[in-house]
Order: C-alpha cells, then sequence, then structure tokens
C-alpha cells in the first residue's frame, strides 16, 4: 500500500478544479518544494508526510503490529480566507471520493485543522488540515 502521502497526493492530482491550481500542488513524498516558494503564485496546496505512530503496544513487544498510525498534512494557500475555505472543502471532497473507490483504504481515525492564519512575509492565508488514519503495515515491502 502506498504511503498516506502519496495517497493523499494522488487524490488532489486526480480532482480536475484542484489540479489546475496557478500555484501547483506540491509534495514532500514527490519533490521538495522549491526554494522561492514566496514567489510561487496563489493559491497552491503543500502535502507532507508527518510522524508515524506503530499499533504496538509497548517497547518491549518483540513484533510490530500489523497495523500502523500515519498522518499526513495538507496546507492550503490562497489569498483570502474564503479562498482557503473553498480550497479546503474541496480538498476535504477530493480526498474522501478517492479513498472511497480504493480497495484497501486507510481508516479515518482524525481529521484536524490549524485554523486559518495569516502570514504577513507572503503575504496569504493558510490553513493545514492534519489527517490521521490507520493502516495495514506491509512487512514485505
Amino acid at each position: 500500500m502506498a504511503e498516506l502521502d502519496e495517497i493523499i497526493y494522488e487524490a488532489i492530482r486526480a480532482d480536475a478544479e484542484l489540479s489546475s491550481l496557478q500555484g501547483g500542488i506540491h509534495s514532500t513524498c514527490i519533490e521538495v518544494p522549491p526554494m522561492d516558494a514566496d514567489n510561487t503564485p496563489l493559491p497552491y496546496i503543500i502535502i507532507t508526510d508527518d510522524s508515524l505512530q506503530n499499533q504496538q503496544g509497548t517497547k518491549d513487544e518483540q513484533w510490530e503490529s500489523m497495523y500502523d498510525n500515519v498522518q499526513a498534512g495538507v496546507e492550503i494557500v490562497a489569498i483570502s480566507p474564503n479562498e482557503v475555505k473553498r480550497l479546503r472543502r474541496l480538498v476535504r471532497r477530493a480526498i474522501a471520493r478517492y479513498m472511497e473507490r480504493m480497495d484497501e483504504a486507510p481508516s479515518l481515525l482524525s481529521l484536524t485543522n490549524d485554523g486559518i492564519a495569516w502570514d504577513w512575509t507572503k503575504p496569504c492565508y493558510y490553513d493545514t488540515l492534519h489527517y490521521q488514519c490507520e493502516v495495514i503495515n506491509d512487512l514485505t515491502d
């Protein structure tokens, strides 16, 4: 099974409206966002691979669990708070639709966000969605 950030990246790229964003879709699983991110046209999305937790009960257990709790972030950057909200809805819908079509989709444990904030250095508004899911840990790869 692909990593959660890779699944989210593919889900967002599969959506026609999101894939046509002026600033594009970037992911740390595919490429490092450009050093000139301050010059990237708005809006744009960055998918990040967040930390992972194994479902192992204690550090003394010898075997790894079959399941992992994995996390990925989706940072949405736009010119206005309303644009961030609109893109956030589109992202959530695109990911949900994509995962519904998967044979072994990750199980969503939680979905949180940081809240819309202002970055005076760009200037722009942004919000980050944090997906935490349970995936089958295929140790044969």
